[in-house]
Parts: structure tokens; C-alpha cells; sequence
């Protein structure tokens, strides 16, 4: 008997804090989050009362929104410009708080020096969405609350695809911030709807925000037979073209900022060197660095890590031309991506150009899924052989460059892979 009792009291204490949390479990999310995130009680307190007067759905986005902070300081001081209190201490002291916190957030993100989750994207903030298999979309955020409401993404300012076929579809995401650098998230469709009469779709929020490098020259994999000049002569003629054999050698992957190079024998970096060769029924010279050298003993041939620092504009159109088309189709929309967001961080200026090259260092872009297929990892195991015409022992650079080819040639750029 007094068994069931003391059940029945358990229960009904139970049922009474699920009541208790029931009614104010948005309170409670709300001050975890913000103890989670090392807000003081104080600020807690404060930013609760804000959101409280401005009615905002979603309080928590004060902890990361500026624009939602900045509209609930505009309410406030719109509603006590209305009812004659504006000159109130009371109303001037949380204004005043209101200001120092909103400083104390700006100085929070200019701190981070970029960020890690979508929650802090602003609105109207530019996003090119790759649904793999079907190309490169344009979209823009509406709204960043609990989840991310964004317009219906339009492809070529057509809309190929209704807001509830997006549902359920898994995207990933690029973006330029003006005055930081690219971004690359991977996120899913939830739901779709219409936000203030405008078709839209919601996804995910994520905190894996990847801050990338700005865009790189892709490389495509390739076996392209090559004739290998030792540049030696102080003033490069660039639009000389070798009509005498080179040292034969491979091209084992290609981009226009340079190659992948297999040779026999032994190598040397910092060599300047001419390649020649075709694509399609075009000649293409490239004049460049070898940077780094990978020598197999065991084959005694060399893999060289080739910087190209001219190249005829002709030529790299007929290069990225070749490199696309070689390019898997997931890696034709990665780089398509790329490219749109090349054009938004042109739009929105160059003010903010140094902060957002600062952000170079940080790792590649892209999610899982592509970048081993962006990085091209090359395979420096054993080959098949090559003839014994093709090995060639470099020498080491000449110590006559001239200054035109050393101004062009960064001391800081090392390509390995």
C-alpha cells in the first residue's frame, strides 16, 4: 500500500516538472544555451527581457544574430519614442546596455576571425547550392532562425524545380561573406513554404562551416606525352617555340597554374623548365618552376611538382577547357560553384580584401564527399617503365634568372601534394 503510494507521488512529481518544463522549457533551452556558450546570467537576463518585448519566435538567435539584436534595439527605441518615455532612465539605462552588449557580440565575431555555423549567416546573404546530379543553383537566405529559410534556388533565373520537390534532398552549400572569405556547408532540405509571400525552402542548420581557401586551379588527371625543356638562358622569349626534340616525359595531371610531370632518372626542385606539348590539335607551351620532386629509387624516376608562371591566355582557355571536360560530373558542379562565388566576392567589393585573404591559410575547401576527387592525391607508386630516352638528371637552377621571371615566381608557393 504504501508501495503505490510512493509511486503515485513519484509520478505526480514527475508529471508536475514535465508541466513545469512544458510551460517554460523555451526559458530553459534558452539560459542552457546561452550558459553553453559562456554568457553571464546578467546578459542572459537581459537578452531575455529583450526578446520577451520584441516577441521574437525564436530567442535564442540573439545569441548569434546581430540583425535580430539590432531589430529588438530598434523596437525598443521606436516604442518609447511612441509612448514618451524615450528620456525615461530606466529606458536609457537598457539602451545603453543594449549598445554595450551588441559591441561586445561584434568584437566576439571579429574575433573569431570567421565563423563555424550557419546561425550567424545574415540575411539576404548570396548562396550557390549544388543538388549533385542536376547542377549549380542561385538562392539567398530569407530568414535565420531555427532552421534556415532560404528562396526557392533558381538555376539560369528559372526555376527547374518546385519548393516541395527540394524536400528531403541532401545539398551542399557555398557562399562568399563579404569581408571574410568562401564558406562550404552540407545540409538537408526540410520543408518548404512561403515566407512574407515569397516561395521558399528551410534546411538545416550546421555548425561544420568550413572557411576555405579562395579557389584553386583544378586539376584534372590526365596522360598527356610532353617534351621537357631546361630553361638556362637569363631573358625567357616567351613566344619562342622549340622545334628540336626535349627530354620526353609525361603529364600525369594538368591544370593552368601547372602540372603533375613524370620523368626517368633523377630530379631537382627549383629547375625553370619549358613543357610542350598538345591538346587536340593545339600546341601548348608552359614556362614554369619545378617546385618539389618525389624520386623512386626502387623505379629511378621522378614525380616533379611543376608551377607554371606563363602561359598564353589562348593556351589556358584551351587547358581549362581540356581539364573540365575530364572532370567527373560532381567535380564539374563543385567547380562551377566556385566560380559564382568568385563573381558574388566581386560584387560586394574588395573593401575587405586583406581580411579575407587572411583566411587562406585555412584547410581546402569542400566537403567529404569531393575532396580527395579536388585534391587529385596522385598515386606516386611504381609505373610501367619508361623508355630510357626519357630519363633525365635536372640540374639545379642557374643562379643568372632574370628579374622579370624572379618578380613572378612567389618564394612562399610550394605545391606538393
Amino acid at each position: 500500500m504504501y508501495t503505490l503510494i510512493g509511486i503515485i507521488i513519484a509520478l505526480s512529481i514527475l508529471l508536475a516538472l514535465a508541466g513545469l518544463y512544458s510551460v517554460f522549457k523555451q526559458r530553459i533551452e534558452f539560459y542552457i544555451t546561452g550558459l553553453d556558450q559562456k554568457f553571464s546570467f546578467s546578459d542572459l537576463n537581459l537578452l531575455w527581457k529583450v526578446s520577451q518585448l520584441c516577441d521574437l519566435d525564436y530567442p535564442k538567435a540573439l545569441f548569434w544574430s546581430m540583425p535580430s539584436l539590432t531589430k529588438c534595439m530598434s523596437h525598443i527605441t521606436s516604442q518609447a519614442a511612441s509612448n514618451g518615455t524615450e528620456n525615461d532612465p530606466a529606458t536609457q539605462a537598457l539602451i545603453t546596455k543594449l549598445f554595450a552588449y551588441r559591441t561586445k557580440l561584434q568584437n566576439q565575431t571579429d574575433d573569431k576571425k570567421g565563423i563555424d555555423s550557419t546561425m550567424y549567416l545574415d540575411r539576404n546573404q548570396k548562396l550557390r547550392i549544388i543538388l549533385p546530379g542536376k547542377g549549380v543553383f542561385s538562392s539567398k537566405i530569407l530568414n535565420n532562425g531555427k532552421e534556415l529559410i532560404i528562396a526557392v534556388p533558381r538555376q539560369k533565373e528559372m526555376i527547374p524545380f518546385t519548393a516541395e520537390e527540394w524536400v528531403g534532398k541532401f545539398i551542399s552549400v557555398y557562399l562568399w561573406r563579404k569581408g571574410d572569405a568562401r564558406y562550404v556547408f552540407d545540409s538537408t532540405v526540410t520543408g518548404s513554404g512561403l515566407f512574407v509571400g515569397e516561395s521558399s525552402i528551410s534546411i538545416r542548420h550546421s555548425n561544420n562551416l568550413i572557411r576555405t581557401q579562395k579557389r584553386k586551379a583544378v586539376r584534372a588527371k590526365c596522360e598527356i606525352k610532353a617534351n621537357l625543356y631546361i630553361i638556362t638562358s637569363e631573358k625567357i622569349d616567351y613566344n619562342a617555340v622549340e622545334t628540336q626534340n626535349g627530354y620526353k616525359c609525361l603529364i600525369e595531371d594538368i591544370s593552368e597554374a601547372g602540372a603533375l610531370i613524370r620523368i626517368g632518372g633523377k630530379g631537382a626542385s627549383n629547375v625553370q623548365i619549358k613543357l610542350q606539348f598538345n591538346i587536340q590539335n593545339m600546341l601548348i607551351v608552359m614556362f614554369g618552376v619545378v617546385r618539389t620532386v618525389e624520386y623512386n629509387e626502387t623505379t629511378n624516376q621522378s614525380l616533379l611538382h611543376f608551377e607554371c608562371i606563363h602561359l598564353d591566355q589562348t593556351m589556358k582557355n584551351e587547358v581549362l577547357g581540356y581539364v573540365y571536360n575530364m572532370l567527373p560530373e560532381r567535380e564539374k558542379e563543385v567547380y562551377d560553384a566556385l566560380k559564382l562565388t568568385d563573381t558574388d566576392e566581386v560584387e560586394a567589393g574588395d573593401e575587405n580584401l586583406e581580411n579575407a585573404e587572411a583566411g587562406q591559410n585555412a584547410d581546402s575547401i569542400v566537403t567529404n564527399d569531393v575532396q580527395n576527387a579536388l585534391n587529385n592525391a596522385t598515386d606516386t607508386g611504381t609505373k610501367e617503365e619508361l623508355k630510357e630516352e626519357t630519363k633525365v638528371n635536372l640540374p639545379d637552377m642557374p643562379n643568372n634568372i632574370s628579374e622579370p621571371v624572379k618578380e613572378q615566381i612567389s618564394p612562399d608557393i610550394n605545391i606538393s601534394e
